[in-house]
This record gives C-alpha cells, structure tokens and sequence, in this order.
C-alpha cells in the first residue's frame, strides 16, 4: 500500500515538472548568456524567478542569506522559515547521506523524509532505501547507526543513492510547505570545497529539487560553474580530485558522473532528459584576489565564467577560516592564527572587483547596523550565521542548543577560540570553548583525551598515491599508527579532532559504538561527543532570547529576522520594525 501511494504521488509530480521545467529551463539558458557586468543585478532576478510558474517573475537578491552551517545544523526547518522572510534559507549538504540514513534508522519522526521521498521521480530507489534503513519507532539509543560504504573515486552505488535521495529530500522539504504547496521562497544549498568527493551527487540531489542557489567555500571552488552548467543539461562531469604524490597538475583522478548512466542503472533511463534549472553559484571568498582569480579561471560559462555573486567571509565566522596571509600551519602548533589588516575586506573596495555581480559580507555581521552598512557600501546584504545557529528551528542537537543559551543568559561570557590544528583540513577552525553541566564536547581536553580514535565516516580524508600506483585515503584524525602507516607524519596527528563525527553529534546523530576499555578489558559502549562551532559574535546572540513558560530559553528565525531587518532606512526614512531586546 505504501508504494502504490508513493508512486502514485510521484506519478503526478511528474507530469507537473514537465509541464514547468522546459520553461524554467529556457530562462535560465537566457538569463545566463545575456549576463553583462554592469547588469549584473538584472541577471539575478531574472534567474531566480519563481519556481514553478509560466513566466518570469523577476526577485530582487535578498538582503540576507543565513549560512550554512555545520552537519545539518542549517536544517531543513531552518532554511525554510527564512526563506519565508524573504531572506535565502540555507541547507547544508555536508554529509547529507549520513544524515540521511541516520534519520530513516530514528524513524523519521513526523515523516518528512517519507513524504519528500514519495516525490522522488524513481521510487525503487526510494523503496530500496527505505527497506534497508527505515526503523519503525527509531532504534535503541544504546545500538549503532547502520553504516554506508565510505566516499572514494570510484563510490558505491548505495553511497551514490544515499548522497543523492538525502539532499534531494533536505532542499525539497525546505521549500515546501508540510502539505506539500511550495513556499515560493528562495533556498540554497551549503557544500565545503575540501569535502570534494561527494560534491557532485550532493550538487545533483539539490538540483533535482530545483534548489535556487549554491554556496561553497573552505576552499577554491573554480570547477563547480562547469559542473553546473552539465547537470542542468543532463551531461557527464569530472571533478578533478588532488591526490598527494600525483604529478602536479594531473588531473587523472577524478569523481565522474554521468546522469545518464546513473539513472539507466536505476531503471529509469527517460529521466535523464528531465530538464533541470541551473541554480546561481555564489563562491565564499575571503579576498578580492581570490574573487578576482575566479572570475577568471572558473569554468563555467558567459563573462563571469558561471559565477553569479560572491560571499566575502571574514575569519571572525564559525567553521573553517581562510588562513591569515603568509601563514602557514606548523606541526604541534597551538597557537591561535594572528589576522591582521591585510586579512580585513572593505566593502567599497570589494564593490570595484565585482564586477556588477552581488555580493554579501559575512563574518561578524550578525548586527542590525552591518546590514545597512553593507548596502550603503554597495553591497546586497549580509550572510548570517551564529544568529540562526541558535534559533529554534536550527537542526542543533537540543539539549547543546539550551546548555548555550542557558549559559547566555546568566551572564557567562562564551569564548571562541580559533583552533589552528582541530581540523584534518589543514584551515583553522572556531571552536566554542564550552562545558556545559550536561554536555561535554571535544573543546574539553579530557573529553579529547579519553576518545578513541576511529575514521569511519571518512569525509576529509586525504587520498595519497601508494607505491604500487593505487590511490589510499589517510586523515590525521585516524588512530595515530594507522596514519603512520599509510605514510603520514605522526607529529601531524597532534591535536586533530574527528569534525565528522563531531559534527554529526552536534545535529543529535552521534555514532554508538563498542570498544575495549583498556584498563578492564571488557567491551564499552561509547557515544560520540560534539565540538561546537560558532562565530566569534555568539554573545551577541544573548538579547533575542526569551524564556518560554515551561522555563527553557529560546528565540525564533523569524524573531532573528527581525532583528536584521529592524534598522533599514526605507525612502530615506529610518523606520524601524517593532523590536524590543528582551533583558534577562
């Protein structure tokens, strides 16, 4: 009976985008080869026209874009309540088939996963998933998560599906209402550079559900316009993928796909010809050098080489930061990076490099004020993270989320701490300094201390050359003497934090695993603790909390929204939006 009514469903979503989608198709060619710089802002509100109808209808680009942030973090529920407000929602797409699976193994409470699944355009796959993941009521809590194959170059076809259906599923619910209308809202999708293996599945899996934008930083993402431009037109692409050891420049090892040939493998062979929309690809750049260089070396088409705008991040942001100039990472090294004013970025200087292309500052600019300082500049707007991290509808695990607040409003001053050697990356990471009176997190160093070490998620794993000619995959989070094995530098080891798997926690999917205590020999079940990370502005979050009647603390996306938009000048006029700071 369940797929008799998921197919059915599925049946008649597809007779209505095919109806829509050779318009929304033909748009976007036109829109795209007419791109002018001086017209810049024209081009994207031709693009983003409303999903779904007969003609264009031109939007102007939002004020404000909420990041992406985390293991979903920037959730589904998030996204979408913003993306009503006018402002582009934000998903991430960082590990979206653990997220995935992990979600159908909890039992997909409420069943939004089901219900964006029934409109899946091939509900084998979906049946294939459901049968092997969805757990009826949830799995015990003391019981592992059901594990996929681990990315590599040459994927698994599960791990391929799972990639594709999971962020098929988190852009679709973002822009649909829960009786399946559309919202008419802008969303947009998070995906990080370094984390390249699974890019192109995930990039495909938000196409499919007409996601309006792509994001990318921690990284140069120079080959994602091209990789656009082929999916929107059903063809084959190539991920080129750096492998240590290589000859440099060879570009031999690589993540292909081809539409084609992955929907022939599911049966469904006609769905490559469904034509789908090329959403706007806005890099995140922390330099008008590295904006500038991508405007001349991506690869993707017209003028601009497929870039529609830009996101300048400064190293005050949560996640990954851009390195300050002239530093490098030294073994060991526990010292925070030092940024000074060859780190900094001017709006107005940014403004000259762009190119007529919008553009949104981020990074500390979670203030009312930053939003009109940034349009007086020039720019579109802001991008805003740490503010909707601690929203209510943020997919932060929520015991975390009120231990954070908890300690906000009783005048405890949190410290953000930029952490040069807790990601395998390489890239300096914003760490919360935080130990909560339920919560232990890896920023603990005893917590740090007494975890085992494991990779078995894999997401930034390095992949080296052997000396047979095979291609392996190492991180420095991995046990110590396995990296060492695999030719690693031990003393490269110190410090790195397992982000996937912290991440993974943070979002309320920490893994449970068993293993052997050491000083009892018998077997332990350990849970996977979370490392937080936020920007360094997260006290400001303290004056939209308010507490609810059953005594927790809490503050909408819409009450952030608020907040943001509060101080705009209209006609030339200050007015202001209701918005009292609630003193606590």
């Amino acid at each position: 009976m369940r797929s008799y009514h998921m197919k059915a469903f599925s049946a008649i979503l597809l007779i209505t985008a095919f109806l829509n989608s050779s318009n929304m198709r033909v748009l976007s060619f036109v829109a795209r080869s007419s791109l002018l710089a001086p017209q810049a802002s024209n081009h994207m509100a031709t693009m983003l026209h409303a999903a779904g109808t007969s003609e264009a209808e031109p939007r102007t680009p939002p004020k404000i874009i909420q990041g992406g942030m985390g293991v979903r973090i920037s959730s589904w529920q998030l996204a979408r309540e913003v993306s009503k407000r006018d402002g582009l929602g934000v998903v991430s797409g960082t590990a979206m088939d653990v997220v995935f699976v992990r979600t159908l193994q909890d039992g997909d409470e409420g069943g939004h996963f089901r219900r964006a699944l029934a409109t899946f355009p091939n509900q084998l796959m979906v049946e294939k998933a459901l049968d092997k993941y969805f757990i009826p009521g949830g799995k015990p809590a003391d019981k592992p998560y059901r594990s996929l194959p681990l990315w590599a170059l040459e994927p698994s076809r599960q791990t391929e599906e799972a990639t594709i259906l999971g962020n098929y599923c988190e852009v679709w619910l973002a822009k649909h209402n829960d009786d399946g209308t559309p919202t008419g809202g802008l969303v947009g999708i998070n995906l990080l550079t370094k984390v390249s293996l699974p890019t192109i599945h995930s990039l495909y899996g938000a196409m499919l559900a007409e996601v309006d934008y792509v994001i990318m930083g921690a990284g140069i993402p120079s080959k994602i316009p091209g990789i656009l431009d082929s999916l929107a037109e059903g063809n084959d692409c190539t991920l080129p993928i750096e492998v240590s050891g290589a000859t440099a420049g060879d570009e031999s090892h690589a993540v292909k796909f081809s539409p084609k040939t992955f929907w022939k493998g599911s049966g469904s062979p006609h769905l490559v010809e469904k034509p789908l929309n090329r959403p706007a690809f806005l890099p995140i750049v922390s330099s008008t050098t590295l904006a500038q260089s991508l405007l001349k070396r991506s690869n993707g088409r017209g003028p601009t080489r497929g870039i529609d705008g830009f996101v300048v991040e400064l190293h005050t942001a949560g996640g990954h930061n851009a390195p300050p100039r002239g530093w490098h990472f030294e073994a060991k090294d526990t010292e925070e990076p030092a940024y000074g004013e060859k780190d900094m970025v001017d709006v107005k200087s940014f403004a000259k490099v762009a190119k007529g292309l919008p553009f949104w500052f981020a990074g500390s600019y979670g203030k009312r004020e930053k939003l009109r300082e940034v349009l007086e500049g020039g720019g579109n707007g802001v991008q805003v993270g740490t503010l909707f991290a601690l929203a209510q509808e943020s997919g932060m695990d929520p015991a975390i989320k009120q231990s954070i607040l908890t300690e906000l409003v009783t005048n405890h001053k949190l410290h953000v701490y930029t952490d040069p050697a807790a990601s395998p990356t390489g890239f300096p990471f914003k760490v919360l300094e935080f130990e909560g009176n339920s919560v232990s997190t890896l920023s603990d160093p005893k917590v740090y201390d007494a975890r085992p070490r494991v990779c078995n998620l894999g997401y930034l794993r390095s992949p080296y050359l052997k000396p047979n000619g095979e291609v392996g995959y190492r991180c420095p989070a991995e046990p110590v003497n396995d990296y060492v094995a695999k030719g690693g530098d031990a003393d490269a080891t110190v410090g790195r934090k397992c982000l996937c798997n912290a991440l993974c926690a943070d979002a309320g999917f920490p893994q449970v695993r068993f293993f052997t205590n050491s000083e009892t020999g018998n077997k332990d079940i350990y849970v996977e603790p979370g490392l937080i990370t936020t920007g360094d502005d997260i006290n400001e979050s303290k004056h939209l909390i308010k507490q609810s009647e059953h005594g927790t603390w809490a503050y909408t996306a819409s009450d952030a929204m608020d907040y943001l938009l509060s101080g705009l000048e209209i006609n030339g006029e200050q007015k202001r939006k209701t918005f009292e700071p609630v003193r606590v």
